[in-house]
């Protein structure tokens, strides 16, 4: 059952939709922000709040390659294997983030902070090779630029754990 905060936003959403079958997409990229990503219930949920069958939606999730259809972790890292990423040296900085976490594509890793997937173009071909995690472009890399991307996100992890549950970091 979609949540009112999902159902409030996909409403909102509609609004910029001549009908639900266009809404779809925006649907579901609305119960992965929410849920992490969309199980078989949020296909199950979408396709309901929207009219569609489970079968239809379905075919646009495994479509969309920014639709997860199996848990990711909480840093999705795109790394770009296009052309220009191949011959600036993808291989090797595959090779290299799959020994620093511990994973291959499409795996995520151990602590579940980072999941590895190959992305077809990221549009930035002048400064191959490039990778996203989140909304963040990282362009012009090498092993040593991938560390100190990786250390920054880790270090935000680390720090959100030792947050209180209730974010407030004064002592009483």
């Amino acid at each position: 059952m979609l949540s009112e905060q999902e159902r409030s936003e996909i409403q909102a959403e509609s609004q910029h939709y001549p009908n639900n079958r266009a809404l779809c997409i925006e649907a579901l990229k609305i119960v992965q922000q929410h849920r992490g990503w969309v199980s078989d219930e949020g296909i199950a949920d979408v396709a309901e709040a929207l009219g569609m069958t489970c079968v239809e939606l379905e075919s646009v999730a495994t479509f969309y390659n920014m639709i997860f259809r199996k848990p990711v972790g909480k840093h999705v890292i795109l790394l770009c294997d296009s052309v220009s990423c191949w011959i600036m040296g993808y291989e090797r900085l595959r090779e290299h983030l799959g020994v620093r976490l511990g994973i291959g594509l499409g795996e995520t890793s151990a602590d579940g902070c980072f999941t590895l997937l190959p992305n077809v173009c990221l549009g930035a071909c002048d400064h191959a090779p490039a990778m996203m995690i989140g909304g963040n472009h990282y362009q012009d890399l090498d092993p040593a630029r991938i560390d100190e991307i990786l250390a920054k996100y880790q270090k935000e992890e680390r720090e959100e754990e030792r947050e209180p549950a209730d974010g407030n970091t004064t002592d009483a």
